[in-house]
């Protein structure tokens, strides 16, 4: 990098900037650590517990229920007393805003005992938090941080959240320093990357250890079966091997809910006796999960009154915003099997100018059409929530034409929807009264689900 600036005589002189890596300010003197003072606990999914000397963190509690709506469910048995530690924490980071990162029945029961804990996200694009108030969970401490500046908790302790560089407007990586002896920048989102890259950029930075977080769930819910079948993951012990492969010297760890990492012991030696496993017989895998208290709160907004008036569809779509992008959607509502159902709403948009067509529009046009689990959809647009409960969730199905990815259009629904969901009570207080008592109130259609549809007898947009 280089500036041009006047010299003294007033001719131009090129000079060099040089560019300083946030996190090289402020530097401190190395000081050695003893053993049992640094420990990192694998407690599941991207959650851990950092204990740094007398203090404890925890990363992104993830802790029960699922994330994406339904579409993911924890792969390990949290360790007994996850909860309490999560209560006792010193500090929680939440690094963005994914339910598999910010999981709120988690803050729910957090709240319920330590609403005060404080807790620190990053100044993203869009809140983190955008969601707390809707949700009624009540936390006390939240502490929205600028990026790239030291965070000192004490005189050893001190963190540094910086903007992950594969989202930057949503996602977070942090940086923690402890006695400046260790620097840990956790990368959320890079788990889909090809292990050779993985590799390779493990081999490029050098660490002393590597242990692959955030990659720990399971498509559980029986109606994903095929998903789970079909979603092949990379296993952290397959990249662990290859790391280890093409640079013998990084010890890496592949963590088991309750394994404690002593960085003491690992930096003096890599050796077995840094890492501490579960007792024996201690269950690592989840084997049950509470399908019905998560799946029936999404399918309550099966019954909501909005989505007895096919006009909902004009009013979500413009309170979206998204529009002037030559693209048509056809959105079908389906069943759990996505067989579109009898009497669900099966409506066309047409984003070049926010409109509905019956039909599809003569002139050329790509087209998309996405079949969604219907009580996922209802309770995204009922509440205003963003669409990777659909799309990261596994609660719809999709087919284009041709087969294009339109980024425009999903960063839009996944990034970019309005803070302030939807005035539903505006929207029923301008549908007709007359139009209200003459619309019927449905009937009842089986359906995979335990739930009752709502269904309309004359509600078909197509």
């Amino acid at each position: 990098n280089a500036d041009v600036v006047m010299t003294d005589e007033g001719g131009l002189q090129l000079v060099e900037v040089i560019v300083w890596d946030p996190w090289l300010a402020d530097p401190q003197d190395p000081q050695e650590l003893q053993e049992g003072e640094v420990t990192v606990t694998y407690l599941t999914h991207a959650c851990m517990e950092l204990q740094l000397g007398g203090k404890k963190m925890i990363f992104d509690p993830w802790l029960t229920g699922p994330a994406f709506a339904r579409g993911w469910w924890l792969l390990h048995e949290p360790p007994a007393d996850s909860m309490e530690r999560l209560c006792m924490a010193d500090l929680i980071y939440i690094s963005h805003m994914h339910s598999d990162h910010l999981s709120y029945p988690t803050l729910k029961s957090l709240s319920a005992t330590r609403p005060d804990v404080p807790i620190y996200v990053g100044d993203t694009s869009r809140p983190v938090f955008w969601m707390l108030e809707k949700r009624q969970v009540k936390l006390t401490n939240i502490n929205v941080v600028p990026f790239g500046i030291w965070q000192n908790i004490d005189e050893h302790l001190r963190f540094m959240i910086l903007k992950d560089e594969v989202h930057p407007e949503l996602d977070t990586c942090i940086i923690v320093e402890y006695k400046e002896s260790w620097k840990a920048d956790f990368i959320k989102n890079e788990r889909k990357k090809l292990m050779n890259y993985k590799a390779q950029l493990v081999k490029s930075l050098q660490p002393k250890i590597y242990c692959p977080f955030a990659g720990y769930f399971v498509e559980a819910h029986p109606s994903d079966r095929y998903i789970k079948e079909t979603n092949t993951k990379n296993k952290a012990e397959e990249l662990n091997a290859l790391i280890k492969k093409s640079a013998p010297g990084i010890t890496t760890w592949t963590p088991k809910p309750g394994a404690v990492l002593d960085l003491a012991l690992a930096l003096m030696s890599p050796s077995r006796k840094a890492i501490t496993d579960p007792p024996s017989g201690t269950n690592i895998y989840k084997d049950s999960w509470d399908f019905d208290l998560y799946v029936d709160e999404l399918n309550r907004a099966i019954t909501a009154e909005i989505f007895k008036h096919k006009s909902w569809i004009q009013f979500y779509y413009i309170w979206a915003g998204f529009k002037n992008y030559n693209l048509v959607v056809r959105v079908i509502e389906t069943d759990e099997d996505f067989i579109p159902i009898a009497n669900g709403y099966n409506y066309l948009v047409d984003f070049m100018d926010l409109s509905f067509p019956t039909q599809r529009p003569t002139r050329e046009h790509p087209y998309e059409e996405i079949k969604n689990r219907i009580g996922v959809m209802r309770h995204v647009v009922k509440n205003g929530l963003l669409w990777d409960d659909l799309y990261i969730g596994f609660q719809n199905r999709l087919s284009r034409e041709p087969d294009v990815y339109h980024h425009r259009f999903w960063n839009h629904f996944q990034t970019e929807l309005p803070v302030t969901g939807p005035d539903w009570d505006l929207f029923l207080q301008q549908v007709p009264s007359y139009q209200r008592s003459a619309e019927p109130q449905g009937i009842q259609t089986e359906s995979v689900s335990a739930s009752t549809f709502l269904e309309k007898a004359d509600c078909t947009v197509s």
